[in-house]
């Protein structure tokens, strides 16, 4: 099953199924009762808004062991793998959905990167799960691109500005039930150029292992999302880029970058 959410012309968002090329309304929401309705409308002639609004939007820390060591190099530093999964936070603010534009702030360095993730969307409360239950919680998956400005990273200790600038979290452009999340292949194209692929699998924790250990401290929420972090080295992106992320089984990301004053 594949939901978006999405508005036609001058409607409200609301919540529909992707069939094909169709998207048929839904009445209700992917997180409790819901029934199909009988409008549909062309793919091509709604607008797609990021897939969900969490009311807690999680990401989960250095999770890849070649990304570690790329930004260790970029550091002068040695890396350092983690000994216990470590998870932040990202703001709202800065979601955006597929096919729109990353503004870059005029006053941003050059070295302004993407990273692109596999999201996970919580279908209903999660509270002291096993990893064994762990993914009876998901509703599925999306994609994200969590754009990383990596001169503030090294000097905002929150990452406020790093990783929270408005626009710099692309999220879409729907998401898909029924996958394994372990399976799932992520690659990112910077102008139509394949700079990486990494298989999900290859995470220092896992889906299942993320979910168990921080649902032992917190309830997450049904809407809540969980970015699982990327691998591999990161190119700086510049005006006029296009970055993509693709994962077969939900589909492709795809955004514009555009820097302030240009």
């Amino acid at each position: 099953m594949r939901w978006c959410r999405f508005q036609s012309g001058d409607g409200e968002p609301t919540y529909g199924l992707v069939e094909g090329d169709r998207v048929v309304e839904v009445q209700g929401t992917p997180f409790g009762a819901y029934s199909r309705s009988a409008v549909s409308h062309a793919l091509a002639d709604v607008q797609l808004l990021i897939p969900v609004m969490p009311s807690v939007f999680y990401a989960a820390g250095v999770n890849y062991r070649e990304h570690i060591t790329e930004m260790a190099k970029i550091g002068a530093v040695d890396p350092v793998f983690p000994a216990a999964a470590d998870v932040g936070y990202r703001a709202n603010n800065a979601l955006v959905a597929d096919g729109h534009p990353i503004v870059i702030p005029a006053d941003a360095t050059d070295l302004v990167q993407y990273e692109g993730e596999l999201v996970v969307v919580f279908a209903k409360d999660c509270y002291r799960v096993s990893e064994e239950e762990a993914l009876d919680y998901v509703l599925g998956y999306t994609i994200g691109n969590d754009v990383s400005e990596r001169t503030w990273q090294r000097t905002d200790r929150t990452l406020w500005r790093a990783k929270n600038t408005d626009t710099f979290n692309p999220m879409g452009p729907w998401i898909e039930t029924d996958l394994e999340p372990d399976g799932l292949k992520v690659t990112i194209r910077l102008n139509g150029r394949k700079v990486f692929t990494y298989g999900v699998g290859d995470a220092i924790f896992s889906v299942r292992h993320y979910i168990s250990r921080m649902s032992q401290y917190m309830t997450l929420h049904a809407g809540d999302v969980l970015w699982m972090g990327t691998d591999g080295p990161t190119e700086n992106m510049k005006h006029g880029d296009v970055v993509e992320i693709e994962i077969p089984g939900i589909g492709v990301l795809r955004n514009p970058v555009v820097r302030e004053g240009m």
